[in-house]
């Protein structure tokens, strides 16, 4: 029999290492998108609905719930990946 070599290990870890950096990367960009889209789409509102800033407010904390629920998308896609 021939024993798996440490460098074949070693590269496993780096693939979940990748993996790892990938998903931090893709969570904080997604919420920093959907958070800045929410801003941008309150500004917009607040300019043509008037407001003082209320429907800025609200379309951040849409951007930020939506980010949430992709990002716990994203997170699930990642575990059933992990599984399979």
């Amino acid at each position: 029999m021939v024993k798996p070599s440490k460098q074949n290990n070693n590269q496993k870890n780096t693939g979940n290492a990748f993996k790892a950096i990938g998903l931090v990367s893709a969570i904080g960009i997604d919420l920093t998108v959907c958070t800045l889209g929410g801003f941008y789409a309150g500004k917009w509102l607040d300019a043509k609905l008037g407001g003082s800033g209320i429907w800025i407010g609200v379309s951040v904390l849409a951007g930020l719930v939506v980010g949430a629920l992709s990002i716990a998308l994203v997170i699930g896609k990642v575990l059933r990946d992990n599984h399979e």
